[in-house]
C-alpha cells in the first residue's frame, strides 16, 4: 500500500490499519523464531507499510495542530 492509496483512508480506517500491521509484523516475528517463515521478505513489507502508515497519521496530527494554532490567531 503506497501513501496515495493511504491518505484518502478515515483516521479510523488508518489505526485499524495499523493495528493489523502490529499483529502481522508480530505473526511473522514468532513464525521465524520458530522456524516456519516462508516468505523471507515479507516481515521488510509488512514494516514498511507500517511505517507509512504511522507517516500519514502523524502528517494529520501535525497538520490537525497547525490549524488549530492557526484558528486561534485569526
Amino acid at each position: 500500500m503506497h501513501a496515495r492509496e493511504i491518505r484518502p483512508l478515515s483516521d479510523a480506517e488508518i489505526e485499524d490499519a495499523i493495528e493489523k500491521a502490529r499483529e502481522e509484523l508480530f505473526n511473522l516475528r514468532f513464525q521465524r523464531s520458530v522456524g516456519q517463515l516462508t516468505d523471507t521478505n515479507r516481515p521488510r513489507f509488512v514494516r514498511r507499510n507500517l511505517a507509512r502508515l504511522m507517516t500519514v497519521r502523524h502528517e494529520r496530527e501535525i497538520w490537525a495542530a497547525f490549524e488549530a494554532g492557526s484558528a486561534a490567531q485569526g
